[in-house]
């Protein structure tokens, strides 16, 4: 073969490769190539991030922020205070369609995935390019856990995935359970609500254990928007959401066909948290009583008291203090129908537009919100004689021309009258239903009740309303005792100058440099018993009584009793009352006679209990009988006790005989002009204080008293408190007649036989002689009160309507009940 000769050529194709080809598989090599680094750049980044997360031990031994609750003795709660309401459950006690609900809407997969729902992010992926303007997310429960516990709500990458590594961390150590119990517990529902039990309570008053599948599904729409599917503000939005959820919990299989039904047809019904933020929440009315509570805590516990779940128990019991409660509310508003309409809270421009009218409406409701019963009413229509108009939650009200009683000829009329648009208060009949005009109150009025025995606060009523008045008349208010400061200037008498109940006194005219004091009926009744003299409160008596000891005395005795000796002062008007003093301080400083000679010290919380459980405060009182705390004699608390057994059975307060009782005692007092208005009173177990008066001193009114203004109060809580109690028998020491021959005293020694408690009425003395000269007390000039004091000024009048009220005819002599009370006789 020539070197020119061509080899044979082969039969086999040659291969040859596109240049396409090789494009695409470099490119496919390279997508590999850069997701394997992607992969572990992001490995990398994720180790290293992961190691600057927060520990989930914080969220493993979660401490959640829980309010400070207070309840009364029986566990029932009267107050919640906080920014955040919690009411942490375990797992075991939450409903199974709760935690169904809440999976159906929020996160299906939860139990099949490990954190992150990858499945879910693609098809919420897929959905956003699809549906640009219907966006779904995919964040899973953890996830929302790990956001919401660890992380901010920042809308970033680095957030998000931050986010899905947090929630991968907490999978990794806790079980789906776990996580879901905290999730339920932690996660934010509105209305300061955080956690599901918390909002149970608050949209519906219910615990978890009682809500029905419709309730749940409700609830499970909150975490989502909780301003725009909250219930109490936008129920057509709630409403169409839980029918999703329930639509939800049936194609998941949840939930059968026939609880599907059901629950889509029932109608949940919902608290109105912003129209009745207490009424609707709380069964006893207690609202002074928690805030003394919250006070309490707050100087000891600063602002963890808010936070660390603290439960008070306090001495209140409910049953009490509902009777106490009532009763306050009764004697004001029976006072303020008495004086007649003062018009309408306001009057209002209504819009014609629909949607204006409901702003000008709700704001309304909002400066003149219900005060219990009181319900605020705006008036639409006045026809035909009677009136209509809308509630604040929107109950449309028909006042017939018989509700209008209070109102009557006020329709239309002047200033005052009501018309379209007035702002007015109406209450419901418990009876029938119909409604009747009322009004808003002026006066105020507070009651407070302590066990004697050691000082155990069993009711505290600080005014009409605390809505309407958050100052506590009980321990704020300093007000003039009137004779309620009588019966520890007798006990100070019979201390120091050796008196008895028995002793008698001069109840005649006295001069004292220039003041001449008037008896507030203008008689003098002569030679009487101390014991018809405090029950009658004679104003003579007192002033002698109280020259007798000195007034530097009776402040030192005065303060055994818990007054304050710094308002005591020099002049002799302090046995009339010129003095000021708390039904605080009223209720300890009279638990010493009831008690035998105890101070023991008025106290409202019993105990308080951290969230676990544990004790960590406890009462400690004064006990009666511990002679460490014994004040005054045994002997001088029987003889004080038996004056003032006295005035219930036969003097200014025996209208406190209907309650059918011997074993009551008590002094009614009523100031200057009758500005205040006082009972003080006891059972051997139990004191009660009642007062009554307005805010800026001014007259109740020419005839009222505290025989007949705060009485009632008193006997309308003593006759729930003491209904199981029996009558007590009380063992008088030596009561007989002693010597009145003391400074002051006024008469010599009187045996004439008379009772312990006093002359009967039958035994009631004549009065003096108008024209009996007044007896000239020698006195250090000091203690003569100034002419221009107001308490010298009124003591120097005589009250006619007094002057009446004594002439009326005595009570019967046996103590049987009475139907028409007695006024008190008023001391200047």
């Amino acid at each position: 073969m020539s070197d020119t000769q061509q080899p044979p050529i082969s039969s086999q194709p040659v291969k040859t490769v596109s240049r396409g080809k090789r494009i695409f598989k470099n490119i496919m090599l390279f997508m590999v190539l850069a997701l394997i680094i992607g992969a572990l750049f992001l490995s990398i980044v994720a180790y290293y991030v992961s190691q600057t997360l927060p520990s989930i031990d914080a969220l493993k031994n979660y401490k959640p922020q829980m309010s400070l609750q207070v309840f009364t003795e029986d566990g029932e709660l009267i107050g919640e205070f906080g920014e955040e309401r919690r009411k942490p459950v375990a797992s075991k006690d939450i409903p199974d369609h709760l935690k169904k609900a809440i999976l159906a809407i929020e996160d299906s997969r939860f139990y099949e995935h490990g954190g992150v729902d990858y499945y879910g992010l693609g098809r919420a992926a897929i959905n956003n390019i699809l549906h640009p303007g219907d966006l779904q997310g995919a964040s899973t429960i953890t996830q929302q856990l790990a956001k919401n516990f660890f992380l901010s709500s920042e809308r970033t990458f680095s957030r998000k995935f931050n986010e899905a590594l947090m929630a991968k961390k907490i999978e990794a150590n806790m079980s789906k359970d776990e996580i879901l119990e905290r999730y339920i517990n932690f996660i934010y529902l509105g209305e300061r609500a955080y956690g599901f039990a918390a909002a149970a309570d608050i949209y519906y008053g219910k615990e978890l254990s009682q809500l029905t599948i419709a309730e749940s599904a409700m609830l499970a729409t909150l975490p989502q928007a909780p301003g725009r599917n909250n219930p109490t503000r936008n129920r057509v939005n709630a409403d169409i959401r839980q029918q999703y959820v329930l639509q939800r919990m049936r194609d998941l299989k949840y939930i059968t066909d026939a609880e599907y039904e059901q629950a889509k047809n029932e109608v949940v019904k919902i608290i109105d948290t912003k129209a009745k933020p207490i009424e609707g929440k709380y069964k006893i009315h207690a609202e002074y009583v928690a805030e003394m509570a919250r006070q309490l805590m707050f100087d000891k516990y600063k602002d963890a008291a808010y936070t660390e779940g603290l439960k008070v128990y306090t001495t209140i019991n409910g049953a009490e203090q509902e009777a106490a409660y009532n009763g306050v509310r009764s004697a004001v508003l029976a006072y303020d129908r008495k004086y007649g309409y003062r018009g309408p809270l306001a009057n209002i421009a209504l819009p014609s537009k629909e949607d204006e009218r409901l702003k000008v409406m709700d704001a309304t409701f909002d400066k003149y919100p219900d005060l219990g019963n009181l319900l605020t009413l705006i008036v639409t229509e006045v026809s035909g004689g009677g009136l209509k108009g809308v509630l604040s939650n929107g109950q449309p009200v028909d006042v017939a021309p018989s509700g209008l009683a209070l109102a009557r000829g006020a329709l239309g009329s002047g200033k005052n009258g009501v018309k379209v648009g007035s702002v007015i208060t109406v209450t419901e009949s418990q009876d029938d239903g119909s409604w009747r005009v009322s009004q808003v109150p002026s006066v105020q009025a507070s009651f407070v009740s302590m066990a004697s025995t050691d000082g155990a606060i069993r009711a505290l009523v600080g005014g009409f309303d605390f809505n309407l008045s958050k100052f506590n008349h009980v321990t704020q208010g300093w007000r003039q005792p009137g004779s309620g400061i009588k019966p520890f200037i007798y006990s100070a008498a019979m201390e120091k100058n050796g008196l008895t109940p028995g002793s008698t006194m001069n109840d005649s005219p006295i001069q004292v440099g220039g003041w001449r004091p008037q008896n507030s009926d203008g008689r003098y009744l002569g030679a009487i018993p101390m014991s018809t003299a405090l029950a009658l409160s004679r104003n003579m008596v007192s002033i002698r009584l109280l020259q007798g000891v000195g007034n530097d005395y009776f402040r030192e005795y005065a303060s055994r009793f818990g007054f304050d000796g710094d308002k005591i002062d020099q002049y002799l008007t302090v046995a009339l009352g010129a003095t000021s003093v708390t039904s605080w301080q009223m209720a300890g400083a009279y638990g010493v006679f009831a008690n035998g000679g105890y101070k023991v010290n008025p106290y409202i919380i019993s105990k308080v209990v951290d969230r676990n459980g544990k004790t960590i405060m406890q009462a400690q009182p004064r006990k009666a009988g511990d002679e460490a705390y014994r004040v005054i004699t045994a002997k001088n608390a029987a003889m004080t006790d038996s004056l003032m057994r006295g005035a219930v059975q036969r003097g200014t307060a025996r209208a406190a005989m209907a309650l059918g009782r011997t074993d009551l005692a008590g002094k009614t007092g009523t100031t200057n002009d009758a500005k205040d208005a006082w009972f003080n009173g006891y059972h051997p177990k139990l004191v009660g204080i009642a007062w009554m008066g307005f805010d800026r001193p001014k007259s109740l009114g020419t005839g009222e008293f505290g025989g007949t203004l705060s009485l009632p109060i008193w006997m309308n809580y003593m006759r729930v408190a003491l209904k199981t109690e029996k009558t007590a028998v009380r063992k008088d020491a030596d009561l007989g007649s002693g010597s009145g021959s003391g400074a002051g005293a006024g008469q010599s020694s009187n045996n004439n036989g008379n009772h312990a408690n006093g002359a009967t009425p039958d035994d009631t003395p004549t009065a003096l002689p108008s024209d009996t000269p007044a007896e000239e007390l020698k006195v250090d000039s000091k203690v003569v009160p100034p002419s221009s004091s107001e308490a010298r000024q009124d003591s120097e009048k005589t009250n006619q309507v007094d002057v009446s009220e004594a002439s009326k005819a005595p009570p019967p002599k046996t103590p049987k009940p009475v139907e028409a009370p007695t006024a008190d006789k008023p001391a200047p």
